[in-house]
């Protein structure tokens, strides 16, 4: 070693000292249980396509020009790394079919990677009560998408200013929906997560998956409600703050795979407040189904620009992911 780098080491071990309540007690570090890695990871299954690295990009955002850059940029990187995608609210395209181009991204990303259309659960409510749930099937079909995910989000459309309103339980029109379609529904919340009962009841129903969007992330009612003048916002600013995070959910989703409960979904994608690639490891290794980690936020602070940007985001969170999986384990 050279007497200048071993100068910079004496400097650097100054400012890298850890105090012990800096410890991320979710691990166990196991050093001598693996070699450096070196392709962790292979093709594996998941919503019934070929997926490389077990990360979903979240629904986000349609219906802009800088949406479809972020749009594109994300289905190439779905491509290129073997990652799933869920679109944003694609509601448009049944009402007035503006921007197709910004959901038209199966060439993108490619015939492997699983793809999934978004529809909100009043549209889902509309259609059933219309008898136009064909047009949503054919949408699906026209954006050659995989199946649909219906984002529930009734504190949401409550507190948006021009929401609309639900008139049935939303657990009652998805068991609807599933009778009358044949391609797979996941299920996800917008940012509040769902508490045991929900859970329960979507369990039990033959979902491809549910997607937790737990609190912790993007939270879609508060976002709403910042829209209102500020005495509404002041007096109904609490109730925003409800809900269930990913902790939370994955313990009961577990719980009613260990009671041997009448389970019917099929995988978990475990979204909303997954800050890190070590969040995601943690609660894809605890959960007792199939799983993979989804992330929204992230991906939108680096897809907005060009596709480089994006990338080299990827590629840190699969070295990331890689170390992990090859040195820590959980800690119960």
């Amino acid at each position: 070693m050279s007497s200048s780098k071993k100068k910079a080491h004496i400097d650097l071990a100054f400012q890298s000292q850890t105090a012990a309540g800096s410890l991320d007690r979710r691990f166990a570090y196991e050093p001598l249980m693996s070699a450096h890695p070196e392709g962790v990871f292979k093709p594996f299954q998941f919503l019934g396509k070929t997926m490389r690295i077990p990360v979903w990009v979240s629904s986000m955002t349609g219906g802009t020009d800088a949406a479809l850059t972020i749009n594109r940029n994300l289905a190439r990187a779905c491509n290129e790394f073997g990652m799933g995608m869920g679109l944003g609210s694609c509601r448009v395209l049944l009402e007035d079919n503006k921007n197709p181009e910004h959901f038209y991204l199966r060439k993108y990303i490619g015939p492997d990677a699983p793809f999934y259309a978004n529809l909100g659960i009043v549209q889902i409510e509309k259609a059933l009560e219309n008898n136009t749930v064909d047009r949503i099937s054919g949408m699906v079909k026209e954006l050659e998408a995989d199946g649909l995910i219906v984002h529930v989000n009734p504190l949401q459309e409550l507190l948006q200013p021009e929401g609309d309103r639900l008139h049935n339980p939303p657990v009652d029109s998805i068991r609807e929906l599933l009778r009358r379609v044949d391609f797979p529904v996941i299920i996800k919340e917008v940012g509040q997560g769902m508490g045991p009962e929900s859970l329960k009841q979507l369990a039990a129903l033959p979902l491809q998956a549910i997607e937790f969007a737990a609190f912790g992330g993007t939270n879609f009612a508060r976002l709403e409600l910042q829209r209102s003048d500020p005495q509404r916002q002041e007096m109904l600013q609490p109730i925003t703050y409800v809900g269930n995070d990913a902790s939370e959910m994955l313990e009961t989703m577990n719980k009613l795979v260990d009671s041997h409960s009448d389970i019917k979904t099929r995988e978990l994608i475990i979204s909303g407040g997954i800050k890190t690639f070590l969040d995601g490891y943690y609660f894809i290794r605890k959960s007792r189904l199939p799983a993979i980690y989804g992330q929204a936020s992230m991906f939108l602070k680096y897809a907005r620009d060009d596709y480089d940007t994006l990338k080299q985001f990827i590629e840190y969170q699969i070295k990331g992911l890689e170390i992990a999986y090859s040195y820590l384990t959980i800690n119960e």
